[in-house]
């Protein structure tokens, strides 16, 4: 009869000899068979149109290597490696030194410009500068930066980050490339720009004879990255263009040193699409720099301008209308809140000085600050209080 009388007024849940057992079960939400997988969410969450999506391949072919070749490589170095019982020994025992030098050479003619392309569209780089279209950048680009120390240089890779203060002078730049060619290097930034223009122009060269970009034609001089402050890290990226032929880029042409930003202002988008059928994208590198105390120099005695500075501007925290009585809420922290923030730390600074003499010593800090028993009458939130304030945790202990 308890047993029936239970079931009827608890359907769910029966209680026999003191253990809980269900009876029953209730679906809340959409059944799996009809609920959406997390992958068709994601799709429909990132649906973009086919058409307004559609990007073009506008740089020059991947090199192709047939399956047979890649094949035929790999099993003659796996053989070799079988034959060869002290190169199984050492990499059982971690003493295997692999040549880097190698694997990289190796990793250039195979999956680096696929690689490269995929990290170039997680920064967005095709996406601020060409819009709807990318490129595989075949040719490898070695940049490095010679910042004063010896022996040291800062490469650029792809989204590295570099100082601007190691990037002060013009880097240099090598690649393979045949001596009756002719080439374009690039050097912009999408991010931190302070007019109206979409890009700055750091560095432009064209008509370069091959791999010797110091006999091209410089027609805007280097420009060391100049991040504002307070905007984060900005992208400053290098485009090396493979040209049909002599380009004349007369227009281009600016004073040098060209210390106005406003003539640096660049389009690479509008530059490609004007100059397309004579050049083809070809190399990619780029990295990251954000503001550095060397900036201020620059932008004051180089650029003869104010520096400029970004903040961001942080909505008001929403506080609850205040009420008769608190229910378990910390009685000084609740009334802190809603008094003006400067009456706050006035009264933490007036607390602060009571214990400061101009001809004493501070008072030594207890050495077991929480053996020493309170009050037990005294309110929790006060003890909270004196137990922060003996282990100099609190806002008290953060004005100076």
């Amino acid at each position: 009869m308890a047993t029936r009388l239970l079931r009827i007024f608890s359907s769910d849940l029966i209680v026999l000899k003191g253990q809980q057992v269900r009876y029953g079960h209730r679906m809340r939400g959409v059944p799996p068979t009809k609920a959406r997988t997390l992958q068709q969410r994601l799709d429909e969450l990132n649906y973009k149109d086919p058409e307004l999506a559609l990007q073009v391949n506008i740089g020059l072919p991947l090199p192709k290597r047939s399956r047979a070749e890649i094949t035929s490589k790999w099993l003659s170095e796996l053989k070799q490696h079988r034959s060869d019982s002290e190169y199984e020994r050492k990499a059982r025992h971690r003493e295997l030194i692999i040549d880097m030098e190698a694997e990289k050479k190796d990793w250039l003619q195979t999956s680096a410009p696929l690689q490269c392309k995929t990290i170039a569209k997680h920064y967005e780089i095709f996406e601020h500068l060409y819009g709807d279209a990318y490129f595989y950048p075949i040719v490898p680009l070695d940049i490095d930066y010679d910042f004063g120390s010896e022996d040291s240089l800062a490469r650029v890779y792809r989204g590295n980050i570099i100082k601007s203060d190691e990037a002060k002078q013009a880097p240099s730049i090598t690649y393979k490339a045949e001596s009756d060619t002719l080439w374009t290097l690039l050097f912009t930034t999408p991010d931190g720009v302070l007019t109206d223009a979409n890009e700055y122009c750091h560095w432009f060269i064209g008509n370069i004879p091959g791999n010797e970009v110091s006999k091209g034609e410089q027609l805007m001089d280097y420009l060391r990255p100049i991040p504002p402050r307070g905007v984060g890290y900005c992208r400053y990226i290098f485009v090396l263009y493979k040209q049909d032929k002599k380009i004349d880029y007369s227009e281009y042409k600016t004073e040098q040193p060209c210390l106005a930003l406003e003539k640096r202002s660049f389009n690479t988008r509008n530059f490609y699409q004007k100059h397309q059928d004579y050049i083809t994208p070809a190399g990619l590198a780029f990295y990251q720099a954000t503001w550095d105390s060397s900036l201020t120099d620059v932008y004051h005695n180089t650029l003869k301008m104010e520096e400029p500075a970004f903040e961001y501007d942080f909505p008001q925290p929403y506080i609850k209308p205040q009420t008769w009585f608190p229910l378990k809420q910390p009685f000084n922290l609740y009334l802190d809140k809603y008094r003006d923030p400067k009456d706050v730390n006035k009264d933490y600074l007036l607390k602060k000085l009571k214990k400061v003499h101009p001809f004493k010593a501070p008072e030594p800090p207890l050495k077991f600050p929480n053996a020493h028993r309170l009050p037990d009458d005294m309110p929790s939130w006060l003890k909270l209080e004196v137990k922060k304030n003996r282990m100099g945790l609190g806002r008290i202990n953060e004005i100076e």
